[in-house]
């Protein structure tokens, strides 16, 4: 609407048109005589067709209001106790539905408060002419579109003249500083559209679209419910449409094309007069999406049969609200009891005659298409016709009503005991009136409170209604809730398009799955995307993803974290089973080893072998099978200090010993090529102290090791720290990296490769005076499982069945060297011992003395046979001995 008219420009109008109003309102208003006169303004016909004010009579919003005015009167006139020495008489008028029309009718209201200058007109007789001075009115009732009234309001605040509304819901009426002649006995859809955004969220929508009808009561409804859902939040617009006030064709099929182009938001915020309602419904019709908007229309839909009939199966299920009101049961008796006869004052009543009973007067003046039978006067109301009454007539009366106890206050305050009006009273002051109609407090017709806030406004109370079609009875309005300050809904008596009693959705975007996070469109709050939280992440909140600690990993759904599960190698574990398996069955040899040796401790092929060395070289051997087991046991602080000392101890021993045996073959065999002196510290004390000097380096490390870094166990979860979260576990292990675990073993490794260089050495001594082919082929085959486990255990570092990889590995390579030299160094032996004895018996012990004599013997045949080869060979006086 465009700016209002200054005061002044105004004020110009009425003095130009005051005389004209005069004449022409006379003839289309209602004068009912009284001490005070109440204007009224009522919507009697529709808007005219282009050209005419004027169209349609409006049975309900009309006349229906207009008698409750009329009624409102006849029960204060007759009341002894509300203004008993006062009469209401009114001039009550017609608006046509059209704001600008009002404002020329509501002229009528003013002309006994302006001043006309009559200074220049002249009787025929030169006398000045005796005018009459119309009635004046304290106060008007209406109107009823906040169009009208705002229009109107603009005319009453220039003269003082208090105004109560019975429909008028704007917001914009509410602005005490614009309006503050402006009072109504309805709520303002302030609190209407705080009432829809609650229906709105109790039904689970956040996407929804309004539908305004151009005009102050559409725009500013739906200004007002998207301010209020702004401030609440959790409620989006995805479109705002207007419908013009002249729509050209199509107009409407176009509005739902719009609506459509947002498909999720089917919720449809609709504040618009009957008409627009009832033409979007056809539209929707046409476009065959019956069953897909779910329409929230304000109390301009209400509960009114006109805008959906014919189109019930479009409305199933819209949601509509209606200042709470009930149905004056003496009304009722008074309209229905209502004739041509009994109502003349009522100067429009015959034009409802016709309409109400598709009949024609005889006083009408008959066209040649019109068919309709000629009324007899006989008719009744109710009997003869449907009668319904009207939504507002309740708040008719309470409009009227408030005005009656105003100036009843006002008249006991100012003339008390007095009939009429009073000195005091006359002229009434229109300021005065007002202060005592904002301290009216009393029950209205429906025995609801009837008051008004510093701004003129009623309290809040709505009934909710939904158009339900699947009934016991007929399809109808039912209430589902009510509105007053809170909302109170029953979802459960909701019923949706086909019966259906799921609440329909109405959203942007779907909630998201546990474990998701929303990720926001940018501009509009209540759309977003679902993200997965991936890895080893969590739903914080609806917007956050986070890291569980390190220790923990997300449940199934990604809600919360939980403990990641601790392993270890379990003796029962498939990898467990072949490291003990060797572990045992070495064990169980060795031990008979060592018992047939000792059994046959003092037969020459025990001491030819070197008891001592032996029984130190078995030690060895078991540790490296009994390593398996201190590997497979739980970590603890025990079971890592004794992993530290033994799992490098048994191959320290047993190579410690095969170096010292090996390293004294050899230097014999070198010594023997020389000299028949026999070499320094081959003697079995000296070979056990040798031996042991070299375990001893290894001790002193690990007990520096154990000093320096105390063993402890902990839990590794980086290890299986898999990509699937379902698939990591926490490892308990020692504090033994790759690293020092290799470096462990490498003083071992050590002793192993030189003892193998010792062997390759020692590789042409005759094997019937030593035994150093056996002990190089142990080598040689110790050599070759230590080089396959070096990149199987370093290849799978990255594994995440590393902790069972390597442990098996390292403990099948301990089991696998141990068998190698329990197999080619004492198994030939105790299968002599056992099994030919005989040859036990015959073996001796060879003295240095036999071995230096077969070593020189070896190589003065190895020097001849170089000579003849060569062709050098010289006589010489005496030929070797033969080898014996």
């Amino acid at each position: 609407m465009g700016p209002l008219p200054s005061p002044r420009i105004l004020f110009f109008l009425l003095l130009q048109r005051s005389v004209g109003v005069e004449t022409s309102t006379a003839q289309h208003s209602i004068k009912i005589d009284g001490d005070v006169t109440l204007g009224g303004l009522f919507p009697v016909h529709a808007k005219g067709p282009a050209g005419a004010p004027c169209g349609e009579v409006k049975k309900e919003a009309g006349v229906h209001r207009l008698e409750a005015m009329l009624y409102a009167l006849d029960q204060i006139n007759g009341d002894p106790e509300l203004l008993p020495n006062l009469t209401l008489g009114a001039r009550i008028l017609d608006t046509c539905s059209r704001d600008t029309y009002a404002l020329e009718q509501s002229l009528t209201f003013v002309q006994a408060l302006i001043q006309k200058d009559t200074s220049d007109i002249r009787c025929s007789n030169g006398e000045p002419p005796i005018l009459s001075r119309p009635e004046r009115v304290v106060g008007v009732i209406g109107a009823s579109a906040s169009s009208v009234s705002i229009m109107v309001a603009n005319v009453l605040r220039l003269f003082s003249i208090p105004q109560i509304s019975y429909a008028s819901t704007a917001p914009e009426l509410s602005d005490n500083n614009r309006y503050d002649f402006f009072s109504r006995v309805v709520p303002p859809d302030s609190y209407q559209a705080q009432a829809m955004v609650d229906i709105v969220k109790a039904l689970g929508w956040n996407y929804v679209s309004t539908l305004a009808s151009e005009g102050n009561y559409g725009e500013s409804g739906v200004e007002a419910f998207v301010q209020i859902s702004r401030e609440a939040g959790g409620v989006c617009i995805a479109q705002s449409i207007k419908i013009p006030r002249e729509p050209r064709p199509g107009e409407f099929d176009k509005v739902i094309r719009r609506l459509l182009e947002t498909p999720n938001a089917r919720g449809i915020i609709i504040f618009a007069n009957e008409d627009d309602i009832k033409r979007v419904l056809e539209a929707t019709q046409r476009a065959n999406q019956t069953g897909h908007f779910l329409w929230v229309g304000s109390d301009s839909w209400g509960s009114k049969t006109s805008p959906i009939l014919s189109l019930e199966e479009v409305a199933e299920g819209a949601v509509t609200i209606l200042p709470k009101r009930a149905s004056i049961d003496g009304f009722d008796q008074y309209f229905t009891s209502r004739t041509l006869e009994n109502n003349r004052r009522n100067i429009w009543f015959a034009e409802f005659w016709e309409d109400d009973f598709k009949c024609r007067l005889t006083r009408s003046v008959a066209r040649p298409e019109d068919t309709r039978r000629k009324c007899t006067g006989g008719e009744r109301i109710a009997k003869d016709s449907v009668y319904e009454q009207e939504g507002k007539v309740q708040f008719v009366i309470d409009a009227v009503y408030a005005m009656a106890h105003a100036l009843h206050n006002m008249h006991m305050d100012m003339c008390p005991g007095h009939i009429g009006v009073c000195d005091k009273m006359d002229p009434i002051e229109g300021r005065l009136l007002l202060k005592y109609i904002h301290k009216v407090n009393f029950n209205g017709s429906a025995g609801t409170p009837v008051m008004f806030n510093e701004n003129g406004d009623a309290p809040g109370r709505y009934d909710i209604f939904q158009y339900q079609m699947a009934n016991d009875t007929a399809p109808s309005y039912r209430i589902i809730g009510q509105w007053t300050e809170y909302l109170r809904l029953s979802i459960e008596e909701m019923q949706w398009s086909g019966g259906q009693s799921d609440i329909p959705s109405s959203v942007c975007s779907l909630p998201c799955l546990p474990g998701e996070r929303k990720k926001m469109v940018k501009g509009v709050t209540c759309c977003w995307h679902c993200e997965l939280c991936d890895g080893y992440q969590f739903q914080l909140d609806d917007f956050t993803c986070q890291l569980c600690p390190f220790d923990m990993r997300p449940n199934l759904n990604r809600t919360a974290c939980r403990p990641t599960p601790i392993v270890k190698l379990e003796w029962t574990s498939a990898w467990a089973i072949l490291p003990l398996f060797l572990a045992i069955v070495g064990i169980l040899s060795t031990l008979s080893v060592v018992g047939t040796l000792m059994r046959f401790n003092d037969t020459p092929i025990v001491r030819a072998s070197g008891r001592e060395l032996s029984y130190v070289l078995l030690t060895g051997i078991f540790l490296m099978y009994a390593i398996t087991f201190l590997m497979m046991a739980e970590p603890g602080v025990a079971v890592c200090a004794l992993r530290r000392l033994f799992l490098g101890l048994g191959m320290c021993i047993s190579y410690a010993a095969l170096l010292t045996k090996t390293n004294r073959i050899y230097r014999i065999f070198e010594q023997g090529k020389r000299s028949v002196t026999p070499p320094r510290f081959i003697s079995p004390a000296s070979q056990l102290v040798i031996t042991f000097s070299l375990i001893g380096v290894q001790l002193v490390g690990t007990s520096v090791w154990l000093a320096v870094l105390p063993p402890h166990s902990f839990i590794d979860f980086e290890e299986q720290r898999t990509q699937n979260p379902e698939n990591a576990r926490g490892v308990l292990k020692c504090d033994m990296s790759d690293l020092s675990l290799v470096s462990c073993l490498m003083y071992s490794i050590l002793l192993m490769v030189t003892c193998t260089v010792y062997a390759v050495k020692a590789r042409g001594v005759p094997e019937n005076f030593n035994e150093a082919k056996p002990i190089g082929f142990t080598m040689y085959t110790t050599c070759i499982v230590w080089l396959a486990f070096v990149p199987i255990f370093f290849g799978t570092a990255q594994s995440a069945e590393k902790i069972y990889i390597q442990t098996t590995t390292l403990t099948v390579s301990m089991s696998l060297s141990a068998s190698v030299s329990l197999g080619m160094l004492y198994v030939p032996k105790v299968y002599v011992i056992i099994f030919h004895p005989e040859q036990n018996v015959q073996k001796r012990k060879r003295s240095f003395k036999a071995v230096a004599t077969a070593a020189t013997m070896s190589t003065r045949l190895s020097q001849k046979n170089n000579e003849q080869q060569n062709g050098e060979s010289k006589p010489t006086g005496k030929s070797l001995p033969e080898s014996k």
